[in-house]
């Protein structure tokens, strides 16, 4: 087999009761890393703290993961103001809490012969959280229903906020050159 070294030298191809002691002399243990070569790689490693490194790797990308939450709000074609105020009171707080939002419109009996109410009114929603809201999936018709779906608008961070305000008012931007 070929053999690496625990610093990750070549040390060449050696056979196995060789390599086994090799790595008992050091302390550590003999993991093969690639059986599929020819001859298979061997390496010369702490396995329990490679094992250990290797899961708190795993837990921090989980950390830096976002769980994207979908919430959804129904509307109706004949919906009436107050209840339309309501919901779309809802969808802005959703959005601002960060979650998407798909909002349906849901179509009964011959109300699908009118797609343009339920266009209209996702036209409405879309006007009313356009400060905290992007269209990311387009109103279009599926089946019975009507379905939009809306993001939130990444927040600017301070340092940007700043920066744009500084520009807004005649300030040059800052730079960083060393000197």
């Amino acid at each position: 087999m070929r053999l690496v070294g625990q610093d990750g030298q070549q040390i060449g191809i050696r056979l196995l009761p060789e390599a086994l002691d090799m790595a008992r002399d050091a302390g550590l243990d003999l993991v093969e890393v690639a059986e599929k070569a020819n001859p298979p790689v061997c390496r010369i490693m702490d396995y329990g703290k490679y094992k250990y490194e290797a899961a708190q790797r795993a837990k921090e990308s989980r950390r830096n993961s976002t769980n994207i939450i979908v919430k959804e709000m129904k509307y109706r074609p004949k919906i009436g103001p107050g209840d339309f105020n309501t919901k779309t009171r809802k969808v802005r707080n959703f959005l601002e809490e960060g979650y998407k939002v798909k909002v349906t419109i849901m179509f009964r009996g011959r109300e699908v012969q009118h797609p343009e109410l339920g266009r209209r009114i996702l036209d409405d929603i879309s006007d009313e959280v356009e400060d905290v809201a992007k269209v990311e999936v387009y109103p279009r018709l599926d089946g019975r229903n009507m379905v939009m779906v809306l993001g939130p608008v990444k927040k600017k961070s301070r340092k940007q906020a700043a920066r744009d305000a500084r520009q807004s008012a005649g300030e040059p931007a800052a730079t960083d050159t060393a000197q």
